[in-house]
């Protein structure tokens, strides 16, 4: 289930089209291909046509989209091999902080940012991307690290702040 912002409902009313057309036609000698890619590309353009014309609060909405990619999700797409390191060295792991190494477009890397989790259980578990000082501390150890290996640091920031 796709989670849509109240200005993405024609969009959201062409998918569900789509997707109705694609049941319907699943498994059956259906020639109806070429209605549905006319359907997704109405559906792409009216996506851009939407999306060229936010308003800065219709902006803010999508900045605070509950399906917006995390982290985890960047990492998992743009890089290979990522090692993530736990622990501040001094008290214990945040889970709210990703921190690691990667390879980046065939360079090595060191990866740090926030991650608030996806389920309940999982925010929870990150404290909603909010971190404590051993977060802050595994972020600098990771730095150090980079700095050490001469590698360089790419980061993600998704928080609205400490905890304090």
């Amino acid at each position: 289930m796709h989670y849509y912002l109240d200005f993405e409902k024609s969009v959201a009313e062409l998918e569900g089209k789509i997707e109705e057309l694609k049941r319907i036609a699943d498994g059956r000698d259906m020639n109806i291909a070429s209605e549905i890619k006319k359907l997704e590309k109405k559906a792409k353009d009216l996506r851009i046509d939407i999306f060229s014309k936010l308003t800065p609060w219709q902006k803010t909405l999508v900045a605070r989209h509950p399906e917006r990619p995390q982290t985890l999700d960047y990492i998992a797409l743009l890089m290979e091999d990522f090692t993530e390191l736990h622990g501040d060295r001094r008290f214990s792991d945040d889970p709210s902080i990703i921190a690691g190494f990667a390879k980046f477009d065939g360079m090595s890397l060191a990866v740090i940012g926030h991650q608030k989790g996806k389920g309940t259980k999982e925010r929870i578990l990150r404290n909603f991307g909010q971190p404590h000082p051993e977060g802050y501390r595994k972020a600098l150890r990771i730095m150090g690290l980079a700095e050490r290996f001469n590698k360089p640091v790419l980061t993600f920031v998704d928080t609205a702040g400490a905890l304090l």
